[in-house]
């Protein structure tokens, strides 16, 4: 399968509202554009890597996938909402892709918190990173999705890439374009809509969240586990699940290790 290097023309009509830079090899692009922030990067920078050697993800796993065979860029905000509202950047960054990928025919769904699905094998990874620097704090969004990786370069069995799906490699350029376009608008949209945006976003989120209505088992810290049935997301961008004893539970994406489905053991019947 050919895979072509990203179109610089189409990135650099993106301008002034998004800056992109391409990397032909990058460690991590997190790491590129952390730096970057703390130099004094506006708003609106984007680090893109061809391919990444040092990809990591949530709770520190590797990320790393042949070069040109993924989409793996970075996005630098810098939020003025309070920090409170910090932890839906996740949330906010998974269900846009998600959408984004819906829109260009790909049955795509958000694992909470923030994974991309194709059915129950992971198309996304998403890691959002706070930045401390001079002129305050800043965000890092970072997205790594599977483009043309064919079963063997698949980085764990459990995952997939767009052209696995469709049976055809999508041109990456336009993919990339079309992501951090809705990227940005869905950024803006929240940040300067308050209650009211962060409501819209929760209500839309938890309708395109596959883990919402499923039974699940929680791995948390120190090698304890809940499950239950997720049934909500809360005001805070916590997954609401109801234990097997009846109680709700809310756990926050800092909190836990791994959330999956969870498949309750059958109960026989009165013998005969």
């Amino acid at each position: 399968m050919r895979r072509p290097s990203l179109d610089p023309a189409p990135l650099a009509e993106l301008a002034p509202d998004l800056v992109v830079e391409v990397h032909e090899t990058a460690t991590s692009t997190n790491a590129v554009a952390a730096e970057r922030a703390r130099e004094g990067a506006e708003e609106g920078l984007v680090v893109v890597a061809e391919h990444q050697t040092a990809g990591r993800g949530r709770l520190d796993r590797s990320w790393e996938t042949p070069a040109r065979s993924s989409l793996t860029f970075s996005l630098l905000v810098r939020p003025t909402v309070p920090a409170a509202d910090w932890p839906w950047l996740p949330l906010l960054t998974g269900y846009t892709v998600a959408k984004t990928l819906r829109a260009e025919g790909y049955a795509a769904g958000v694992k909470w918190p923030n994974d991309v699905l194709i059915g129950d094998r992971k198309l996304v990874g998403i890691l959002v990173e706070r930045v401390e620097t001079p002129a305050g704090p800043a965000a890092v969004l970072g997205v790594g999705l599977n483009v043309t990786l064919n079963e063997d370069e698949l980085p764990v069995p459990t995952a997939t890439s767009l052209a696995l799906e469709s049976g055809q490699a999508p041109d990456r350029t336009h993919l990339l374009v079309e992501l951090l376009r809705s990227l940005r608008e869905a950024y803006d949209a929240w940040q300067a809509g308050g209650e009211d945006a962060t409501g819209r976003l929760r209500s839309s989120y938890a309708a395109a969240c596959v883990t919402v209505g499923r039974d699940v088992r929680v791995d948390l810290p120190g090698g304890r586990v809940l499950t239950g049935r997720a049934t909500g997301i809360d005001d805070a961008g916590r997954l609401v699940v109801r234990s097997e004893d009846g109680e709700s539970v809310v756990v926050g994406a800092g909190d836990v290790i791994h959330v999956r489905a969870h498949v309750r053991p059958a109960t026989s019947g009165p013998e005969e």
